[in-house]
């Protein structure tokens, strides 16, 4: 989509109850090279919502499908050789006021307090973003981005003459540093089937301990999907295996996702959700299908690539 054409649309889409165009920056081109800095305000390419960048993360892409087609192209070639590359995605603030019209689960960071209490800490309006989705732009606005954590993560660039008018606070450093291991995005799965993209993340939220002495490790994924044909089709059903590193494998079947079954078309062509998953082991890996249904009635199985839960220490980068 052109960008100008991006902005009217977004901000029609956007603003009070009967659609009007409002002007909200001016757009930036987007870095081809090199990554964007902490205060950098973007449009999100596929889901249109405002944010702000918090902090960069080095992640390990696994695209499946390039994958097969570097075996295909080089039979001798080693079965992890090439498997997967570095690319930059960003950890970032989505603005308040954007949260109903956009198809993003905006609750991306949770993680347990402690090993024995059961609070469950939740993030609202954080989500892990691609650089290539990354839009960015200058606000026109005073009020650049509405939500809790803007004044507290982010302050004023004293440099005037600097490419961002705000910089990373203290306190944003901070905060990254005590929940590294949480917030720590490191490795990213892809794979297409019938023109469906999924991609998955999981992050390691935390172990929990009974009174018994018995231990519960707990994950969070994030799972986008879209349709990369423009063709609708309706995902209808889910199937979930889940193997444990104590040798046991559970299924999971039910209709469709977070108790939704989303549609996704030229207009509309991507559904973005997080879930939990636990094992009484430290480690374990998870895959599964996405039942999808054309418009003539006709299904498919999408496939979900598989993807492994395990415990990341912290690190230093």
């Amino acid at each position: 989509m052109h960008l100008r054409a991006l902005r009217r649309l977004y901000s029609a889409a956007t603003f009070g109850k009967t659609p009007k165009l409002v002007e909200v920056g001016h757009l930036d081109v987007p870095k081809v090279q090199g990554k964007y800095q902490s205060g950098q305000f973007f449009l999100h390419r596929i889901f249109g919502y405002r944010g702000v960048i918090l902090f960069p993360w080095v992640a390990r892409l696994f695209d499946r499908d390039a994958i097969f087609a570097k075996r295909d192209d080089d039979n001798n070639a080693d079965s992890d050789s090439g498997s997967f590359r570095s690319e930059i995605y960003y950890q970032a603030l989505i603005d308040v006021r954007d949260f109903p019209h956009i198809r993003v689960n905006p609750e991306a960071v949770t993680f347990l307090a402690s090993q024995r209490e059961s609070t469950l800490y939740s993030l609202p309006g954080l989500d892990y973003v691609g650089h290539e989705d990354v839009v960015p732009y200058c606000p026109s606005e005073k009020e650049s981005l509405h939500h809790d954590l803007f004044d507290k993560f982010l302050e004023p660039n004293p440099n005037k003459s600097a490419d961002v008018p705000f910089v990373a606070r203290e306190s944003l450093l901070s905060w990254q540093s005590k929940n590294h291991q949480w917030l720590q995005l490191t490795d990213v799965h892809r794979q297409i089937t019938s023109g469906i993209r999924v991609t998955v993340t999981a992050f390691y939220m935390g172990c929990r301990q009974s009174q018994q002495g018995h231990s519960t490790y707990w994950w969070r994924y994030s799972i986008r999907i879209e349709n990369m044909i423009g063709e609708q089709v309706q995902l209808r059903e889910r199937h979930w295996s889940i193997y444990s590193l104590t040798g046991t494998m559970e299924t999971v079947r039910g209709r469709g996702v977070v108790g939704q079954e989303p549609i996704l078309t030229a207009k509309s062509p991507a559904f973005q959700y997080s879930s939990h998953v636990s094992l009484q082991a430290s480690s374990g890996h998870m895959w599964g299908t996405f039942r999808m249904e054309r418009q003539d009635g006709s299904t498919f199985d999408c496939r979900i690539p598989p993807f492994a839960l395990e415990i990341r220490e912290a690190s230093s980068g």
